[in-house]
């Protein structure tokens, strides 16, 4: 909702102070790069920097905290495609690793999968991981071009940072089981039918 990127660093810099001395995870900004061919080139290269000015600006402030930038998901860009994009972005020098399916509903075992094919191609240090989005992926995705509070989903495993699996730093609930996405309620509002819908599967 920034009107301008030096505002948006502006903002970056406050949520640093806000941040404190403790452990964080900052899921940097959904659909940020995986959404950025709708801009011009000069207009993704402008965004692309100012992601990466947030990363550096977020570690430097507090050393605890890891920051992910965007993979989009396992249904979305190729591989190799997603990893460009994130390099530009400054994901293997200023972040932590990547996030994938944020607010979506592919299955756990398919983001995993994608999320290391995409961290082999972004290159960077080995210290690079992945953070998965399980809030509503119990069930995998629904039928193509359904995305608006589909029907039939579940909440997927339950958020934690031991994965048990090689490069996958953490099952999240990013997406708040029970918000819309604009259908079963205003977007970004609880709706506790759709969140005992999630629950019960």
């Amino acid at each position: 909702g920034a009107p301008d990127l030096a505002a948006y660093d502006a903002w970056i810099r406050e949520f640093a102070q806000g941040l404190g001395a403790g452990a964080a995870i900052v899921i940097l900004e959904p659909d940020a790069i995986a959404l950025s061919d709708c801009l011009s080139a000069s207009g993704r290269a402008a965004r692309f920097a100012s992601l990466a000015r947030a990363g550096r600006t977020l570690r430097t402030a507090n050393p605890q905290v890891r920051v992910y930038f965007d993979g989009g998901h396992s249904g979305w860009h190729a591989p190799a495609k997603q990893a460009a994009a994130l390099r530009a972005a400054g994901a293997a020098a200023d972040g932590d690793g990547i996030f994938t399916n944020v607010a979506n509903f592919h299955r756990t075992a398919d983001e995993t999968a994608y999320a290391r094919r995409v961290l082999a191609a972004l290159g960077g240090p080995a210290t690079l991981g992945a953070v998965v989005d399980t809030s509503r992926n119990g069930n995998g995705a629904p039928a193509a071009g359904e995305w608006c509070d589909p029907a039939g989903r579940a909440l997927g495993q339950t958020p934690t940072t031991r994965t048990g699996e090689a490069r996958i730093d953490a099952y999240l609930w990013v997406k708040l089981p029970g918000e819309s996405d604009g259908c079963s309620g205003a977007a970004g509002s609880f709706t506790p039918e759709y969140a005992y819908a999630l629950a019960t599967g």
